[in-house]
């Protein structure tokens, strides 16, 4: 039975006061106006659509202060991450020499990618061929596992099309990137321990990318609805997807 006296804990009302504050600082900054190509391995085109066209999300359905902080500890985990690899010898730049981030913008600035790091050099005993493009995920135990026994391209592919993306975009700014393997790391936010896998780059994974890209932005701008990724509202994706509400609700 619920219990409708309930009266918040400490804990409970410092977390919303920190969530409150988190959610003041998102909406005050200025969202991005294009198509992010890590998101370009999601499983429905319409949803990448209403995320390009910044439409609003279901009531209800905004980022909540939990997700916001679990955002914000992956930037940390990322950070102790390339801390570690340096330590371990390896020369990684995360930011470029002018400063900024790595990264790539295409297509009049309608589809943009940030990398978290290029690695230019390494411990020679592992023989590796540099300059490799650096890409780092945090993800609970179960999935974490899931892609120690299988591999990236077959737990989580959006990952994947990620990391062939930019390996494709950031050749012209770094010569070689394509060329080489990809360090893909992934931290165990349950336990850090870490998963470490080279992925070489896969062109018709890249093109496929940049051709759903130009499908999507294309699409978008004549205010044409793609297909859904589902054709039940009741499957997973749908239900956890920003706009279910939006979507379904026009009967496309």
């Amino acid at each position: 039975m619920l219990d409708y006296n309930h009266k918040r804990s400490f804990s409970e009302e410092v977390c919303a006061l920190i969530d409150q504050a988190l959610d003041a600082e998102r909406a005050g900054q200025t969202p991005r106006s294009y198509l992010g190509a890590s998101r370009l391995g999601a499983p429905c085109e319409r949803a990448l659509q209403y995320e390009y066209a910044r439409a609003p999300a279901d009531e209800g359905r905004s980022f909540s202060g939990r997700t916001l902080r679990v955002f914000e500890v992956g930037h940390v985990f990322e950070e102790l991450v390339i801390r570690w690899l340096r330590l371990a010898g390896f020369e990684l730049h995360d930011r470029k020499a002018g400063g900024g981030q790595f990264g790539f913008s295409v297509a009049g600035g309608r589809l943009q990618g940030h990398v978290d790091g290029v690695i230019t050099a390494g411990p020679e005993a592992l023989g590796l061929k540099y300059p490799m493009l650096f890409e780092c995920k945090t993800m609970a135990d179960k999935h974490w596992r899931a892609c120690a026994r299988s591999g990236v391209a077959a737990t989580r592919p959006i990952y994947a099309a990620q990391v062939a993306t930019y390996q494709a975009y950031m050749e012209s700014a770094v010569e070689g990137i394509s060329r080489n393997p990809a360090l893909f790391v992934a931290v165990n936010k349950d336990n850090q321990e870490l998963l470490l896998e080279l992925l070489p780059f896969d062109a018709a994974l890249a093109q496929r990318m940049s051709d759903r890209a130009i499908k999507v932005i294309t699409a978008t701008e004549a205010d044409e609805l793609l297909p859904r990724g589902y054709v039940d509202a009741t499957h997973f994706e749908c239900r956890m997807c920003s706009w279910q509400d939006r979507c379904w609700g026009r009967g496309q």
